[in-house]
């Protein structure tokens, strides 16, 4: 994560939609030197409005659905913030997101589209699906369609978007062979915006797929399994989806500025009336001086305007007005593939159509996927014997650490003097100090930055650090602090140090540790470690504890290192990055108060699963087995193995594990060498044991696997394929 410019101001970009997207895609292309760029989202991806009739209608798959913003984060050297901003706090320039210290901006965007209207309705939050936000309509919708037998759907809301849900949906049951009975509701006449032309077009179509269309017909509540309808027979519905009634997020209307019906107004500039250091842009934005219909086209036609908006706006440049046609083309799924396409009054329905909109959709879509991944440097025409084995990127977190064989062959572990209150330990990477009846297990780790995050980094490396008191039985007791910022203003520095330590107390609070110090330096890049210590009340576990006939029990899934490296590569998805930084950041507490029976124990890092297992056949002169199909594997991991995706740390990984066990013969196999940031607990304990502290885990949420046994000698791991 190397800055090659110092940072001096904080532009943040609310929301992931169509023109935050955009915005993302142009600055990895042409950045702003000094500018430190975040976007705050509460997924990894954000659904393309365009595309979600035919993802109804089954043309999409959900892969295709989706902009995965992490990726376009990556790609622009910004940090992404997995979270729901829920306030602007415009007098201390703050964005509240729950969960995390307040991230300052000095210019912010927001770009959040906009929610359903009809939660009001009574029984709707219960028993109905908005369409708006995409996310879970898309989720919930693709699950209903993997059920069986006769289908029966309420679509409310007889606009273009209902009647295009709609005629998917029709589609798409029929086409999987249920017997569909799709009926579309509007208190008013159907598609009242569209021209005549286009909307006997649009109605022939409904007719068409047999959707039952009810005009002027009110609904007066929504039940599990049926609509509530005034003045006829409630209409019988498995699933109920609602395309009506949308309006602006509520929150918007507590920052302060000018509105309009709860949306922000927006001058020409796409500032807010009230505050140029806050943009608007998409559904969540009123033009004042040219209103529009809420449409994804206006928000991809104002991204060019708002790029260049921002950047004046850190820069002291000039700013551009944007200024929206006046008519826009419209193209209306018809459920198979086919399509509707009306201008200026007039309409043209056809296969073609729905080819000309598939190309425009996908021609948007692949724009995100032709970004650069990061390199390595570039070598010289001339240069030292071997250098071109080590020009790729270094693979952040554990990936990035030095090899097991080169700290072998050092005396990191064997200098000073001897000390009685030393306690030498076999192969374990904490120490064991003896002070009278008190012990003591001290630690340090630091992790270089594989994301730009502050607060997600500092969390990770937080509980990376705890894992060597909690594998050893010990309580945390202190942790200092030890921070590489990269080069920035005082500002910045303020706000950076805000976030880390913030998070930094936190963890350690809910450990049960106190920060007792630390040292902050600037440097290159982004590096945060900890010293933790730890106080043990009985004789600590450690690695040489192991006994003939114990299991191998692990906490977490693996695959952290293939998938961070691949995410620098921009070859993972963005949904699979996210689940994997969420176990990373979960602790382990739980999970070693309820391996406390345990004969050896360690937390899963940078050797890998076989090379820690390895490491306790070292220490305890035990063999061990490895059930390589048990071991859980985070979503994603197995499939960039297949592909050749390995972590940087992997070839020091697989050369020390040799000596030891058999080769891996498959891309499972190899992910069990796969260094682990954050990993999970790796336990050895009697199998009744086991079994009890797994379903003691299970109960509180954490899933906990048998994955192996440790067997008699020789000392030596055997992969079981």
């Amino acid at each position: 994560m190397n800055i090659e410019y110092p940072q001096t101001r904080d532009l943040v970009l609310i929301g992931g939609g169509h023109a935050h997207a955009l915005v993302l895609k142009m600055w990895a292309m042409k950045p702003l030197a000094g500018a430190r760029l975040t976007v705050i989202n509460p997924a990894p991806s954000a659904p393309y409005s365009g595309m979600l009739p035919g993802f109804v209608a089954g043309h999409y798959t959900s892969d295709e659905l989706y902009i995965d913003l992490v990726r376009i984060a990556r790609a622009a050297g910004a940090r992404i913030v997995l979270g729901k901003a829920t306030h602007i706090d415009r007098e201390q320039k703050h964005i509240i997101v729950p969960g995390r210290a307040p991230i300052g901006y000095d210019v912010c965007s927001v770009d959040i589209g906009i929610t359903s209207g009809m939660p009001e309705l009574d029984g709707f939050t219960e028993h109905a699906v908005p369409a708006k936000p995409l996310d879970d309509f898309a989720r919930i919708w693709e699950g209903f369609c993997q059920e069986t037998g006769p289908a029966q759907v309420a679509v409310l809301g007889a606009g273009v978007a209902g009647a295009e849900v709609a005629m998917a949906a029709a589609h798409r049951l029929q086409r999987l062979g249920r017997a569909a009975d799709v009926t579309l509701i509007d208190r008013s006449k159907a598609l009242s915006r569209l021209g005549a032309q286009a909307r006997t077009k649009v109605l022939k179509s409904l007719k068409e797929l047999k959707v039952t269309l009810l005009e002027h017909t009110k609904v007066e509540r929504i039940e599990a399994d049926q609509v509530i309808v005034e003045g006829r027979a409630p209409i019988p519905s498995k699933i109920t989806l609602g395309a009506a009634g949308t309006r602006a997020y509520e929150w918007l209307s507590d920052i302060g500025l000018a509105m309009e019906q709860g949306y922000i107004k927006v001058l020409p500039t796409l500032q807010s009336e009230t505050d140029s250091d806050i943009f608007a842009v998409g559904d969540c934005a009123h033009l004042t001086h040219a209103p529009r219909p809420k449409a994804g086209v206006f928000a991809v036609r104002e991204a060019p305007i708002l790029f260049h908006n921002l950047r004046a706006a850190l820069s002291n440049g000039t700013m551009k007005e944007y200024h929206p046609q006046s008519d826009y083309l419209k193209l209306i799924s018809l459920g198979g593939k086919i399509a509707l396409a009306e201008k200026l009054g007039v309409a043209i329905s056809g296969a073609v159509m729905w080819k000309w909109k598939d190309q425009i959709d996908r021609k948007f879509m692949d724009q995100f996927e032709t970004l650069k991944p990061m390199a390595g440097f570039e070598l010289p025409a001339e240069y030292a014997s071997d250098a071109e084995q080590y020009a790729g990127p270094i693979c952040a977190g554990c990936g990035s650490k030095v090899g097991r064989g080169a700290l072998a062959s050092t005396a990191l572990h064997h200098t000073g003097a001897k000390r009685d209150d030393v306690v030498t330990l076999k192969g374990d990477d904490a120490a064991l100090l003896q002070m009278g009846d008190l012990q003591q297990v001290l630690s340090t780790d630091h992790l270089r930055a594989f994301t730009h995050d502050p607060v997600l980094m500092t969390r990770i490396a937080a509980v990376h650090a705890l894992g060597d008191i909690w594998s050893m039985g010990a309580k945390p007791q202190s942790a200092m602090v030890s921070l590489i910022l990269p080069r920035m203003s005082t500002a910045l520095q303020e706000r950076t140090l805000e976030e880390v330590m913030r998070t930094a107390s936190d963890v350690m609070r809910d450990a049960g540790a106190q920060i007792v110090g630390g040292h902050t330096s600037m440097g290159a890049e982004f590096t945060v470690g900890f010293s933790v210590t730890g106080l043990a009340d009985r004789a600590p576990i450690t690695l040489g504890g192991a006994q003939i006939g114990d299991v191998l029990v692990l906490t977490k899934p693996i695959g952290t290192g293939v998938l961070l490296a691949a995410e620098m590569q921009m070859r993972a998805r963005g949904s699979d990055v996210g689940a994997a930084y969420a176990s990373m950041s979960r602790a382990v507490a739980q999970d070693a108060r309820a391996l406390n029976a345990a004969h050896a124990m360690t937390d899963v890092t940078g050797f890998g699963l076989a090379g820690h297992i390895a490491n306790i056949c070292r220490a305890s002169q035990v063999g061990a087995e490895l059930n390589v199909n048990a071991v859980p594997l985070l979503d994603g991991a197995l499939e960039l193995s297949e592909a050749g995706v390995q972590s940087s740390l992997y070839p020091d990984n697989l050369s020390d594990a040799l000596t030891l066990m058999n080769a891996p013969t498959s891309a499972r196999g190899r992910l069990m060498l796969d260094p682990q940031t954050a990993g999970g607990l790796l336990a050895v304990l009697p199998d009744a044991k086991a079994q009890k502290a797994i379903a003691q885990m299970k109960a509180q949420g954490i899933d906990a696997v048998q994955i192996g046994r440790v067997v008699q000698g020789p000392v030596a791991l055997t992969l079981i394929e």
